[in-house]
């Protein structure tokens, strides 16, 4: 078998899996006993394919603890590229199991709001392609199906509930008595014989618009109800009356998603004659159309979505109370936490033709950083960059004595925090333009995204102060920490490249410590002097001062006894330099105390020598090693001198 056939087959198989069937109402009762998703609500079978969620104990992990202090949430995989938004997504699927019990949020439409570009319509998106998993089952009369997808239980009303119960095991609460003008004159031409009824297995459809539609706003002069109840067909008045259930045409959106999720994307655009069906829609599950048909039935779920500006003029129109009432708002804010926001970014260029693409180290960490420095509340007495160290889960402690705990941050900071700043949309276009600014080479490094996200602030017409602030950000936290840390790319690359120095480096200050500590005087076997114990004290201090030792009389004696362990099971051996955390950290510094001494070497100059030239080249492919392009090491070091020059 060719590989395209199994394409093909498969194809076909999942074409058939989703084909309607059709049985009789009679087996349709009969299947009710087993299988309770044969008459479950909407939000009964959205929960069903969110799934199960997975319960996570914050306190095995640390920076989860910090984040979540210690508490257990809960996880789902339906929404597991939704990164930072586990609140968010708890509150909506804690939305439709209380619709799911038959609670008021079953009467309650879904309102996302959020700020622009925060992910309220991928939400929405996902929500729509997990209503796809479980099937409706929909009335059909002859070769017709129900125009308004309703549920063959709307044929009962509450007085055959105890049969019902008691036979098919069908809960008397689903039982509505409610059916459409269709339905009503197809029971007149059956003479009331419900046994000629067929029922349908139909699968929700976002693209057939079965069982999910969506409504947006359109023109406010001239947009009326009919994009949500339908309107009469005009072509069918020819041969019926315009009160007829024939000659009415079912397309608005609560006609399409009866018994499945309609979407109303900025509903609070739409001018408000527009949302008077919602209200009974969802409050008796009912409403009326265009014209004199009679109540049609709606058993979905309405979710609509809009930006903060829209829901704040709604809701502060005294005359909207009733509606405002009905509505269960569920805020999206943006991600404040750097590693998640991160990861939001890797997910976006994943499905880009970046994918593969070289992309320098830090350049999304700075970018994070700078979006989340963006939507986070000032606080009164501490600084911005360690309040969003916080928020990522980190232990400031002993870093910033000033730092506040997440909870004390919250609390200060309102219920509002993450509503504002720069979107994920606008990072990813600052990216993007990083990704392409180099005219020889696709690839993203730090030093072209600030640049880029300079401009870019600057073309956007802030307001003046946030502009002043967003610039802030760049050159006070971004740059000079871009700094520090490329300054240590830079000095790791020239480290592994000089192991032998660094190995002296750290022979040499065993020796003068085992000789301070004994109280001896010390002979440098390559110049011959002689030291006494002030003098090695002075040599000494010199390779612990850059990396600020508090305590050197106890920090001596820790590394010499680390030492003199490894050389009674290495052969008399030293350690190697790297093989000891702290004392690692202390070669390093002393190393590289004096960025002078790396730029003969890091420089793209021409060279004194060829072992200069041979300790370059060495340099450029360790860098290159750690991620970067060749054009990348030679604008990032460059950029990292001129830093330094400046002081």
């Amino acid at each position: 078998m060719l590989p395209s056939d199994d394409l093909f087959t498969s194809y076909t198989r999942a074409f058939e899996a989703r084909r309607q069937t059709e049985m009789s109402l009679a087996d349709y009762l009969k299947g009710c006993r087993s299988d309770p998703m044969l008459y479950a609500s909407a939000p009964e079978r959205l929960l069903a394919a969110i799934g199960e969620p997975e319960i996570i104990d914050t306190s095995r992990d640390p920076r989860l603890g910090r984040i979540f202090m210690n508490r257990s949430i809960r996880t789902y995989k339906s929404f597991v590229e939704f990164y930072g938004m586990e609140e968010t997504i708890e509150r909506i699927v804690s939305f439709f199991r209380h619709a799911a019990q038959g609670l008021e949020e079953r009467k309650q439409i879904l309102y996302l709001l959020g700020p622009v570009g925060g992910g309220k319509s991928s939400l929405a998106e996902r929500l729509k392609a997990l209503m796809e998993v479980h099937p409706i089952y929909v009335l059909k009369a002859g070769d017709e199906i129900s125009p308004v997808f309703e549920s063959p239980l709307g044929l009962f009303g509450p007085e055959m509930g105890p049969t019902l119960e008691d036979e098919y095991g069908i809960p008397r609460r689903r039982l509505t008595g409610l059916v459409s003008p269709w339905c009503r004159k197809r029971l007149d031409e059956f003479g009331g014989d419900i046994s000629r009824f067929r029922v349908v297995r139909i699968m929700p459809s976002r693209l057939r618009q079965e069982g999910i539609a969506k409504t947006e706003p359109g023109d406010e002069n001239n947009q009326d109800i009919s994009s949500l109840v339908g309107k009469v067909d005009i072509r069918k008045l020819e041969t019926l009356s315009q009160n007829d259930p024939d000659a009415y045409s079912y397309s608005g959106g609560l006609n399409r998603a009866n018994q499945g999720l309609l979407e109303f994307v900025e509903m609070f655009k739409a001018p408000i004659k527009m949302l008077h069906p919602l209200l009974t829609a969802t409050q008796e599950g009912n409403y009326v159309g265009t014209e004199n048909i009679g109540s049609i039935p709606f058993t979905g779920i309405i979710m609509a979505h809009s930006n903060e500006a829209e829901w704040q003029n709604f809701k502060n129109n005294k005359n909207n109370e009733a509606f405002i009432d009905r509505i269960y708002v569920i805020k999206v804010p943006y991600c404040l936490r750097v590693t998640e926001e991160r990861m939001i970014y890797e997910k976006l260029i994943r499905t880009s033709e970046l994918t593969d693409s070289a992309c320098a180290p830090g350049s999304l960490e700075l970018l994070a950083r700078f979006s989340v420095l963006s939507r986070l509340r000032e606080h009164e007495n501490s600084n911005l960059f360690s309040k969003m160290r916080v928020y990522d889960g980190e232990s400031l402690r002993e870093v910033d004595p000033r730092a506040r705990s997440l909870q004390e941050y919250k609390d200060a900071a309102g219920v509002d925090e993450g509503m504002d700043g720069v979107s994920t949309r606008f990072a990813f276009k600052a990216l993007a333009a990083a990704f392409n600014y180099d005219t020889t080479e696709v690839a993203a490094d730090p030093v072209h995204l600030m640049y880029v996200l300079e401009q870019m602030v600057r073309q956007e017409q802030l307001p003046t102060e946030t502009e002043k602030r967003y610039l802030e950000f760049i050159k006070a936290d971004l740059a000079p920490r871009y700094a520090e840390f490329i300054g240590h790319e830079i000095q790791k690359a020239y480290l592994e490249s000089y192991h032998d120095y660094g190995q002296n480096l750290f022979d040499r200050y065993v020796a003068y410590a085992d000789a301070w500590i004994e109280d001896q005087d010390f002979k440098d076997p390559d110049t011959g002097q002689l030291l006494n114990r002030e003098l090695i004290n002075q040599e000494l201090t010199k390779i612990e001062k850059p990396a600020g030792i508090a305590n050197p009389k106890d920090f001596r004696n820790e590394v010499v006894k680390f030492a003199l362990r490894t050389r009674a099971s290495h052969g008399g051996h030293n350690p190697s330099w790297t093989s000891y955390e702290k004392i690692r950290e202390v070669i390093e510094r002393r190393m590289f105390s004096q960025v002078e001494d790396l730029l003969p070497v890091i420089s793209f100059g021409s060279k004194k020598d060829s072992e200069t030239e041979k300790k370059h080249d060495e340099f450029v492919e360790r860098m290159m090693a750690r991620g970067y392009t060749e054009r990348q090491v030679r604008r990032l070091v460059e950029w990292y001198m001129r830093v330094k020059q400046a002081g």
